[in-house]
């Protein structure tokens, strides 16, 4: 598989494509195939993440956290109104920063998926 392999993923950037090749440099063709299906299936696209995030600015606070599978900090943004919209702000500023944590996250998952099998 070419080095471009990560690149199809949306909203993917260099930093992420590198610590993915990084993950995944002792994996075969076809390993390496798997574990990019497995990880675009639980990855997060960062706009997502940002258009929740402007949601909960109009209308309910806390779907981005809901996404993340952030339940507990959800619920807390969902009866605060996003901590009095100070934190949905900050949130949507950080974006890219909650989305690639996220995806760190589901990578470990799916490379530890896979070396089960």
């Amino acid at each position: 598989m070419t080095d471009f392999s990560f690149a199809v993923l949306p909203g993917v950037d260099q930093e992420e494509i590198l610590w993915l090749q990084e993950l995944t440099k002792d994996y075969s063709e076809d390993n390496k195939r798997k574990f990019i299906a497995l990880y675009q299936s639980r990855r997060k696209d960062p706009q997502t993440v940002l258009i929740c995030c402007l949601l909960g600015l109009v209308c309910v606070s806390g779907i981005h956290r809901f996404i993340l599978n952030q339940v507990g900090m959800g619920i807390l943004y969902l009866f605060t109104g996003g901590l009095c919209l100070i934190g949905t702000i900050v949130d949507a500023v950080n974006h890219r920063k909650l989305a690639w944590e996220f995806n760190k996250g589901a990578a470990m998952e799916a490379a530890s998926l896979l070396k089960m099998y």
